[in-house]
């Protein structure tokens, strides 16, 4: 996670982050731009005038704003949203481990880590921090809602750029296990090759060019079901799906991938359908990091199989 989370001027309700919607043209009052906003999309007039009479709709620094403002254009305003309808994940979510400054948690298949688009209710975040009671919980790194396994948060502002940084230096050892068909080269092997993905495509694709993503894998024994394997992949780089399209590149594609190789629409859309029977097999199964704060090495691991 390279970029710092801006600090939102309204406090998180039920766990949940205030929205943060971006002017993008300043000759429209703000009710007009809200309307236009894809979060408040289907939301009538009425509603989002009664955030603005609750004072409820604000600038950065927390200025209630009317209706009729109108804001530069790249000015972000912020106001809570209704809540989507969420299909429950109802799978538990243990604590590995806490201190004074982290938890970490092995988050389930399903579960995406933060709020995004859909899926707000329905995250790591949001249950630790209701499950916790404490607003300040934050993320330090993401994994894909489809990955369960290790995941870290801070829990006070005051560390979270010390262990967010780790993570987007690349100082974290990370190991993942996964369940793919046998393998059809020789291993152990290195994948090396340039990984790119558009905001508006579902998946990233190899192409030419620099080097930009490289994983190491070996089979580390049977999976218990025929012509399949267990697998231990250890990211060098820290591509999006990286493991999963170098899995794939190799004619070997985890178990349970919507995406990989190609896209299978039927098993995207069973998650969201309440059907949770086909998981991706693969779990970050452990962090290893030198602790900003203290120096000491840290290694965090779960028994989750994938």
């Amino acid at each position: 996670m390279g970029r710092r989370r801006r600090a939102h001027p309204l406090p998180p309700r039920d766990g949940v982050d205030a929205t943060r919607v971006v002017v993008r043209d300043p000759a429209l009052a703000l009710l007009d731009v809200l309307r236009a906003a894809p979060a408040f999309a289907g939301v009538g007039d009425a509603a989002l005038l009664e955030r603005f009479a609750a004072g409820e709709v604000v600038d950065s620094t927390g200025i209630a704003l009317t209706p009729a403002t109108r804001c530069r254009a790249g000015r972000p305003v912020y106001l809570y949203r209704d809540l989507p309808t969420e299909v429950e994940i109802g799978f538990a979510m243990p604590i590995l481990h806490r201190d004074d400054d982290i938890v970490v948690v092995d988050k389930p298949h399903f579960l995406s880590t933060m709020p995004r688009g859909a899926h707000v209710t329905q995250t790591a975040l949001v249950r630790l921090r209701r499950h916790l009671g404490i607003d300040a919980v934050s993320p330090a790194h993401r994994l894909d809602r489809l990955t369960a396994g290790v995941l870290l948060f801070t829990l006070r502002p005051e560390v979270r750029g010390a262990y967010q940084r780790l993570f987007a230096e690349r100082q974290v050892r990370k190991v993942y296990r996964a369940v793919a068909p046998a393998p059809r080269v020789s291993m152990p092997t290195e994948v090396a090759d340039r990984i790119v993905k558009d905001a508006t495509d579902l998946r990233a694709r190899v192409v030419a060019g620099a080097v930009n993503a490289r994983s190491r894998v070996e089979v580390v024994g049977e999976s218990g079901t025929e012509g399949l394997a267990e697998y231990r992949l250890t990211p060098i780089t820290g591509r999006t799906h990286q493991l999963r399209v170098h899995m794939a590149g190799l004619g070997t594609p985890i178990v349970g991938d919507p995406l990989y190789p190609e896209i299978d629409d039927d098993l995207a859309a069973r998650p969201d359908r309440g059907d949770f029977s086909r998981p991706l097999r693969l779990v970050a199964a452990e962090l290893t990091f030198d602790d900003p704060l203290t120096g000491r090495t840290r290694t965090f691991t779960t028994d989750r199989r994938p």
